[in-house]
């Protein structure tokens, strides 16, 4: 066992998660669906590798890709091995969700959507099965008790009536994951 100190001065100043790294058999294909799939753009490239940046992100990148050849063999992470479940992408609004619904589901790619309270998620697999999340988060001043509550369970995903519950413009994750609202534009 580890021991641990809990005192500020030992503690690690982690504040979120920068980018993440993905083995895949071919690496163009797979930039090109995230590129399709979820806007991702391509920052930085060589041989076998491609370094993507999501469409509002401020990281250096978002997410690498290491292509490893089509010889490779599916993940069996969860299934006989340990290993990564799934990374989440969190969208801005009910709105982006619903249309991201829309795009991974014809890519043949959406395996499932889930109401976990807080939040509302959709599931899917890139080309080399590889799963992952998109998530939209209640914002802290729209949260319920009986929202906190349902954390502790997972139903299916009713995105309309989501929608019509917060609207489709509602921006997600603030004062959870968004420190403050986004700024508004005024028109001139």
């Amino acid at each position: 066992m580890f021991a641990h100190a809990n005192t500020l001065s030992d503690e690690m100043g982690v504040h979120r998660l920068n980018h993440a790294v993905l083995y895949v058999s071919d690496v163009a294909a797979s930039t090109a669906f995230y590129g399709d799939a979820l806007g991702f753009r391509v920052v930085s490239e060589f041989p076998g590798a491609a370094f993507l940046q999501a469409p509002d992100s401020t990281n250096d990148h978002d997410l690498g890709l290491f292509q490893i050849g089509s010889g490779a063999g599916p993940s069996d992470a969860g299934r006989g091995t340990v290993g990564l479940y799934h990374l989440a992408w969190e969208v801005d609004t009910l709105g982006e969700l619903q249309r991201l619904a829309r795009v991974l589901r014809e890519r043949s790619a959406l395996v499932g959507a889930s109401d976990h309270g807080t939040t509302k998620s959709l599931y899917a697999k890139d080309p080399d099965g590889i799963e992952f999340e998109v998530v939209w988060i209640i914002p802290a001043h729209l949260l319920t008790a009986d929202d906190l509550a349902a954390r502790a369970s997972v139903r299916p995903l009713d995105l309309p009536a989501e929608i019509e519950r917060f609207g489709a413009d509602e921006p997600g994750g603030v004062g959870i994951s968004i420190p403050h609202a986004p700024p508004t534009t005024k028109a001139t």
